[in-house]
């Protein structure tokens, strides 16, 4: 029979029953309506002898809608909407007064959040720019400024999420500096990772060499082998090479030790004298760096007796180097740095440039604590930074080069000087109390 045609096809799933797009021409449900009996669905109309719903009235569960999506189902439609929906509330925000109020409570839920935290000696503000993208130093992820709140060591400048302060495990690299101003001279120090039982230096995270669990990373500072949360593949000048090969070459360090070499790099701690004095016999800019070192170092007590230097502050030409006006023998990383690029030669010969033409041209008081050679006593007015010049080493006084080392007495200036304390010790004279 044509019904039962009709219904071994049904029963096939040859026709949709739940389509509610039947075809042109077919009823559509509407709300409030009686559902459907099967006859209609099977495609008969009501003339056909066949078609008796209230006898073949069969429950196809069509009061209930089994057939739709499970709660947390996600498809293509609905992943679609989703972004559509928050792209439209990330142009409301933007379309706010930049930095108002409104603007706060609709981005940042959280502004009750302290703006000083104290952890493990890092001094944690909460940082108020809202529009730069910042990675975490804890969790490795982005820190979206719009939408998350973030803080900012202003000791070692160490990033983190609200959400990741109380993990963090590190203490503040700021206080070693403090209490351990040191390098790490040895190259690459490694002990291997099986010293480290196989885990990471800082987080004790399980790490090897082949990446299961964890790829093994190596810091060229410290030697050591650290994960990937705490190995960024940063990249750093160590003072271990420059100071031995001069190779000024960045490598992959740790993201502690690149906050370490970062707060170090201007502190004057290296003596090269001591570490490598055989770097002077090959480095020329050293010797040249040392000679106009110690040159200011001459220059310096003509400008603490000056009135004029100290209005002009002369000596602020090297704030940024204060070491330089206090000794010749420490360096800083920086220094070293700059003395391979070539900075420094040039910024320090305009500084002594400077500081030369004060004491022997612009200066009248200056002018007068020049020296004249009393071994030749001919020529101009002499200064103990001049380059044809030589100091004696007990009295400081100044001579040519060539009148001191040919005279083979010794200086004049001591030997008047040794006869006057003689004459203070020894007293009048019988002919003198006469």
């Amino acid at each position: 029979m044509e019904y039962d045609e009709k219904l071994a096809r049904f029963r096939q799933a040859h026709l949709n029953p739940f389509d509610k797009q039947l075809g042109q021409g077919q009823h559509v449900q509407e709300a409030g309506d009686d559902p459907p009996c099967r006859d209609v669905l099977l495609g008969l109309s009501p003339g056909d002898p066949a078609f008796q719903c209230s006898e073949r009235v069969m429950d196809l569960g069509l009061a209930e809608d089994h057939f739709s999506r499970p709660v947390g189902l996600f498809l293509a439609s609905d992943i679609q909407q989703l972004r559509q929906a928050i792209e439209e509330c990330k142009q409301a925000i933007l379309e706010l007064p930049e930095h108002s109020e409104k603007q706060k409570d609709a981005v940042d839920p959280s502004e009750e959040e302290p703006n000083l935290r104290v952890l493990l000696e890092h001094r944690f503000y909460k940082e108020k720019s809202k529009s730069v993208k910042q990675t975490c130093d804890k969790c490795s992820a982005i820190i979206w400024g719009l939408i998350q709140t973030w803080y900012t060591c202003t000791g070692c400048y160490y990033r983190c999420h609200s959400k990741c302060l109380n993990l963090i495990t590190k203490p503040c690299v700021r206080s070693k500096v403090s209490h351990q101003a040191e390098y790490e001279l040895n190259i690459c120090p490694e002990t291997g990772l099986d010293s480290q039982d196989y885990r990471c230096a800082e987080c004790r995270a399980p790490i090897s060499l082949r990446g299961v669990p964890s790829e093994a990373r190596q810091c060229d500072y410290t030697g050591l082998y650290y994960c990937s949360n705490c190995h960024w593949n940063d990249l750093a000048t160590i003072p271990a090479r420059a100071i031995h090969n001069w190779d000024f070459e960045p490598r992959k360090v740790s993201r502690c030790s690149m906050r370490y070499l970062a707060l170090m790099v201007s502190r004057p701690v290296l003596r090269l004298r001591e570490i490598n004095p055989l770097l002077f016999n090959y480095v020329e800019e050293l010797v040249e760096i040392r000679k106009l070192r110690q040159d200011i170092l001459l220059m310096k007590p003509y400008f603490i007796t000056c009135r004029e230097a100290m209005e002009a502050r002369l000596l602020l030409q090297l704030q940024d180097r204060q070491h330089f006006v206090e000794n010749d023998e420490m360096y800083s990383l920086q220094d070293l740095v700059d003395i391979h690029a070539g900075r420094l030669s040039c910024s320090l010969t305009e500084i002594h440039t400077l500081f030369a033409k004060h004491i022997k041209l612009d200066c009248e008081r200056c002018q007068a604590k020049g020296f004249v050679c009393e071994l030749c006593k001919e020529g101009d007015v002499l200064f103990p930074f001049d380059s044809h010049t030589s100091v004696c080493a007990d009295c400081s006084a100044v001579f040519h080069r060539d009148c001191y080392y040919d005279n083979s007495t010794t200086c004049p200036r001591c030997a008047r000087l040794s006869l006057r304390k003689q004459s203070l010790f020894r007293g009048p004279s019988a002919e003198d109390q006469a």
